[in-house]
């Protein structure tokens, strides 16, 4: 099959003829682009970069390594466990009780107090009215009916119940690096002039080269200048870079290998410290000169940090797994204040490793985006998507963040733990109601003549209905 420059791989193969760079960083997590030429395997879902690419197709049907993802996914899915609704199991034990103390009222009154039995099923009727479990009916779907509607409005779209109501117990929280906690997008994080020239003139020369260049570095450079130059006499090097004239000054912009052919030697020192933090150098001549050093990287997101800082302040332990190489690992992991980090690790291998961070004891929540997020999203007791991210990853997750904004995932711990405390808050009224309320219908305090009737105890069992209502409308993040 032809895959022609920015079209999606369709099926696993591998390239009998070309020369391109693929864009795997949904699939693998890797986020720069892999360079590929005869023999070398592609992947389906992956997206080609700025060359043709033959491919034989080799793998197809269940074979697929996407199909393998979702194997993965379904298999986790199956062995997480479920809680069990909690409203629903206590509102059958009050109904048993209620009908067994509208009984034993029956009862006593009859054969021990000695009362007619016309009395006496008043009494029993009065009990079990006044103990309907109504309002313990209504005091969770209330409290889930107005935090639903806090989500929605929040940018949270809560998929399944029961994992969003235990996320407050979560003691770990597990980002995915790419599209995560950051925008999985190259753009310019350093501009080394070599040359009296400013570092501005270096990056509007190279965005002038790259502008009509279709790789996805070149796309970085660009959309990080703010100006660039006319040019002329554009020529791609495949691969390695690009050169153009540009103000009658023929401009190239090309990789360390490129330019090391071409026969310079840049200063070692002058860029090893953004290499070993796992950035994608790229070199400008002009002419026969040497003139800078452009760095790039994936972007941070803004929020990434704060983000971090504000669970860290709640004991909350940050942690990243990404397929991407242990040097852009750490300087990631560095840059935001990280507990830990994975680096490298294979999308099968993935879901092991919230495994592993379970058997320590932790409850975990997995944020990701991609393909190879899925199985982890999934294995994790709260799998939160990324709304930009892939189909898979958001079928497989609890929660999806709409605003694909790390700090959501705050609001996400905090609407669970306040829609629970408010569940609880309605659960101990509609129960606290009944431990006073059947031994008053049952007709203890008869002997003060106080004795309540059934249409009474209709009006009391409403009035608790009613404050439960009232308590969940007051359920806000503020």
């Amino acid at each position: 099959m032809l895959v022609k420059p920015g079209e999606k791989i369709p099926a696993d193969g591998r390239v009998a003829k070309g020369q391109s760079s693929v864009n795997e960083a949904m699939l693998s997590g890797e986020t720069t682009p892999v360079s590929k030429e005869k023999d070398d395997e592609v992947i389906g879902g992956s997206i080609n970069g700025e060359g043709s690419l033959e491919i034989i197709i080799e793998k197809t049907g269940s074979d697929s390594f996407l199909s393998q993802v979702i194997e993965l996914v379904k298999q986790a899915q199956e062995s997480r466990s479920r809680a069990q609704d909690l409203a629903n199991r206590a509102a059958l034990w009050l109904t048993i009780i209620a009908l067994s103390a509208g009984a034993i009222t029956l009862f006593a009154w009859v054969n021990l107090a000695g009362y007619d039995f016309a009395f006496s099923l008043e009494r029993a009727v009065t009990v079990m009215v006044i103990t309907c479990p109504h309002a313990l009916g209504l005091a969770i779907p209330l409290v889930i009916a107005v935090s639903s509607a806090l989500a929605a409005n929040n940018g949270l779209l809560i998929k399944d119940r029961a994992a969003f109501e235990k996320a407050h117990e979560v003691d770990a929280v597990v980002f995915d690096k790419t599209g995560t906690l950051t925008e999985g997008k190259f753009g310019v994080t350093d501009i080394i002039p070599f040359e009296n020239i400013s570092e501005e003139e270096i990056l509007k020369l190279a965005a002038s080269v790259e502008a009509e260049s279709e790789h996805s570095i070149a796309r970085g450079i660009v959309e990080s200048a703010k100006e660039k130059y006319p040019i002329k006499d554009f020529n791609s090097i495949p691969g390695k870079g690009a050169y153009a004239t540009v103000e009658d000054r023929q401009i190239t912009v090309a990789s360390g290998s490129y330019i090391a052919d071409l026969g310079f030697e840049p200063d070692a020192a002058e860029t090893e410290g953004l290499t070993t933090q796992g950035k994608t150098v790229v070199f400008v001549v002009e002419e026969d000169r040497l003139i800078g050093a452009i760095a790039l990287a994936d972007i941070i997101r803004p929020e990434s940090k704060q983000a971090i800082a504000t669970l860290k302040e709640r004991g909350i332990r940050c942690m990243m797994l990404t397929g991407d190489n242990g040097n852009v690992a750490r300087w990631v992991s560095e840059s935001i204040g990280l507990d830990e980090y994975f680096a490298e690790v294979l999308p099968q291998e993935k879901e092991g490793k919230i495994r592993e961070i379970q058997d320590r004891g932790l409850r975990v929540a997995m944020t990701g985006d991609g393909v190879n997020d899925a199985p982890a999203l999934a294995r994790a007791d709260l799998g939160v998507a990324i709304g930009a991210g892939t189909d898979v990853a958001v079928e497989t997750a609890d929660i999806v963040l709409v605003r694909s904004n790390p700090l959501d995932m705050i609001t996400v711990l905090d609407l669970s733990a306040k829609t629970y405390g408010k569940m609880k808050q309605n659960l101990f009224w509609a129960t606290g109601y009944n431990a006073i309320a059947i031994p008053l219908a049952a007709g203890v305090l008869a002997g003060q003549g106080i004795l309540l009737s059934p249409a009474v105890g209709a009006v009391l069992m409403s009035l608790s209905t009613v404050i439960v209502a009232v308590n969940a409308k007051f359920l806000s993040l503020e």
